[in-house]
């Protein structure tokens, strides 16, 4: 087994745009587990939007990331060594090891993976966080009825894609925004959208008015910024919205000029009797059960589909992850580590 152990940390805080001087790959001898623990080997690093905020020392939801710690980040990881008997060598199992390939742990928060149950990367992806998201803040908070228009952003990423594909497995029209025509058609010809837009057209605006001639009745919002400038005067009466993330801000460094548009989105929200509710998935961790036995089932019955943008090394996630922020992966972008 190697004894170098490879691994990224935070070794500086962005202001605006993560920058491969934010990030530094150091290498160390690789932990041996001690007796009730096991060591693991990263196989899949998940890369998502919410990394970027923990890179910052703003108070949130989520303690940030230290000046020299490594890099948060969830992983499908192999027990190599195992001192646990809960363990054996050769499971697999999603584990919270962040970016680097070998950590140990005492076993509290792994969660075994069947690979019968779908390819280990999957549970980083439609099988996992992202696939929670989607299925629990859209059936939680939008609760689509059949018939209904159900509208969301970065529809070609992993949470919007599901989001989609469940809203028509409810009788509901789903429309997808994304970036560029790539990705509009395969959110109608491969995944089943009624209609998709481009947030990049000249007319993106208009577009999605005419995408939804009876208004929208669910917006699930992962963007926030000119998107959701162009969704608020679309939402018809009792519209609700899941805010899931703001993915438009995350790399801002100071409040965009110009005026105060607040008065606008309140008065929305009155007059329209709106429900917009923020949520953080481990909210609807009572639903784990649920969501993988319909996701897992629709899955595998062909009924939804996922794509990945894999990346390969762990010295490539850096970039990767600057290009993600700015929408440059085309479906959940994961990193093989080995």
């Amino acid at each position: 087994m190697a004894v170098v152990n490879r691994r990224i940390v935070l070794a500086a805080r962005p202001h605006g745009e993560p920058k491969p001087e934010h990030f530094r790959l150091e290498e160390g001898r690789t932990p041996a587990p001690q007796p009730g623990e096991v060591l693991l080997r990263t196989r899949w690093l998940s890369l998502d939007p919410y990394m970027r905020g923990r890179m910052s020392a703003a108070k949130s939801y989520a303690k940030p990331v230290e000046i020299g710690e490594v890099m948060v980040g969830q992983t499908v990881s192999e027990v190599v060594a195992s001192e646990n008997p809960a363990f054996a060598e050769g499971d697999l199992v999603l584990a919270n090891a962040g970016w680097q390939e070998f950590t140990v742990s005492d076993g509290s928060g792994l969660r075994r993976i069947d690979p019968a149950d779908g390819a280990p990367s999957q549970f980083l992806g439609i099988l996992g966080m992202p696939g929670m998201t989607a299925y629990t803040g859209l059936l939680e908070i939008g609760r689509p009825q059949p018939k209904e228009t159900v509208v969301v952003a970065a529809a070609a990423g992993p949470v919007g894609s599901l989001v989609g594909q469940i809203a028509r497995i409810k009788g509901a029209r789903a429309v997808g925004i994304a970036g560029g025509a790539e990705k509009c058609a395969y959110l109608t010809e491969t995944l089943g959208f009624d209609a998709a837009v481009d947030h990049r057209a000249n007319d993106f605006p208009d577009a999605l008015a005419r995408a939804c001639p009876d208004g929208i009745d669910v917006y699930f919002e992962n963007v926030g910024g000119a998107v959701f400038d162009a969704v608020l005067p679309l939402l018809n009466d009792f519209a609700r919205v899941p805010v899931c993330g703001l993915v438009a801000g995350y790399n801002l460094s100071e409040l965009p000029s110009g005026p105060d548009r607040s008065p606008v989105l309140m008065r929305a929200i009155l007059t329209k009797r709106l429900t917009l509710r923020g949520f953080i998935v481990r909210d609807f961790a009572a639903m784990q059960d649920d969501f993988l036995r319909d996701v897992g089932g629709w899955l595998r019955a062909g009924r939804v589909k996922a794509r990945e943008d894999v990346v390969e090394g762990l010295e490539n996630a850096p970039a990767a992850f600057a290009g993600m922020l700015k929408g440059a992966n085309f479906g959940k972008l994961v990193v093989k580590v080995a």
